[in-house]
C-alpha cells in the first residue's frame, strides 16, 4: 500500500533499491539476459532481433512462446480464456524462458507491466529497456505492419493510445534503461542500446 503512494520518480529509487536487496538474479546474470518492454510498435521486435544477433544470442518473442507453447493464436486465448488466461500462459511462458535460457534478448507483450507479478519477475531475472518513442510514431509504425485497425476509429484510436502510455508510464520507467527512439533510424537506436548495454 506505502509503495502506491509514492510519486513515480521515488517509485523507481524504491524498485531499484528492492531489486538490489532482494533481487533474483545477480547483476551480472541479468546483463545477459536483455528484455525490450514497450507499447506495440517500440520497435521491440526490429531491434530485438538485431541486437540478438549482435550480441550472438537467441531473439525470442514472448507473445510468440505463449503461441508455441499453448499451440493457439493469442485471438484464440483471449476468445477462450479472456485476460486471465493470456496473464496466466505469460507467467508460464516467461518462467519456461528463465528456466532453459541463461542469455537472450526478449521482446514482450506491451502489456506485461500490467502484470505486476510477471513484471517483477522480469525487472528481477533481466535487463530491461523501454522502447519508448511519441504516440503518433507509435501509430505510424503500426499501420506500417500492415494493421488497417485503428484507421477504423483514428481518432478514438490515437487517444486510447495517448490514455494507455500515459496510465503505464510509470511502470515502463521502473526499467533499468529508457531509449528514445522517435525520429532515429533503426541503425541509429540499434548503436543508442549497445551503447546502454554497455557496463557502468
Amino acid at each position: 500500500m506505502f509503495l502506491r503512494e509514492l510519486a513515480p520518480g521515488d517509485l523507481e529509487t524504491a524498485h531499484r533499491l528492492l531489486l538490489e536487496k532482494f533481487g533474483g538474479a545477480n547483476r551480472a546474470l541479468r546483463r545477459f539476459r536483455i528484455a525490450l518492454i514497450g507499447l506495440r510498435g517500440a520497435g521491440k521486435s526490429t531491434l530485438g532481433s538485431l541486437l540478438a544477433r549482435v550480441l550472438d544470442c537467441p531473439f525470442l518473442e514472448l507473445d510468440k512462446q505463449i503461441e508455441a507453447d499453448s499451440g493457439l493464436t493469442l485471438t484464440i486465448i483471449f476468445d477462450l480464456y479472456g485476460i486471465a488466461g493470456y496473464r496466466r500462459m505469460e507467467r508460464q511462458a516467461l518462467q519456461r524462458i528463465l528456466a532453459k535460457h541463461r542469455r537472450f534478448v526478449l521482446a514482450t507483450g506491451g502489456s506485461i507491466v500490467s502484470d505486476p507479478a510477471t513484471y517483477n519477475r522480469l525487472l528481477s531475472e533481466c535487463f530491461t529497456v523501454w522502447l519508448r518513442t511519441t504516440p503518433e510514431e507509435h501509430m505510424a509504425r503500426v499501420l506500417k505492419q500492415g494493421d488497417r485497425r485503428p484507421m477504423r476509429e483514428s481518432r478514438q484510436a490515437m487517444r486510447d493510445l495517448r490514455r494507455i502510455l500515459s496510465s503505464r508510464e510509470a511502470l515502463y520507467r521502473q526499467a533499468d534503461a529508457a531509449l528514445e527512439t522517435t525520429g532515429q533510424s533503426v541503425k541509429q537506436s540499434l548503436h543508442s542500446l549497445a551503447l546502454l548495454l554497455r557496463p557502468r
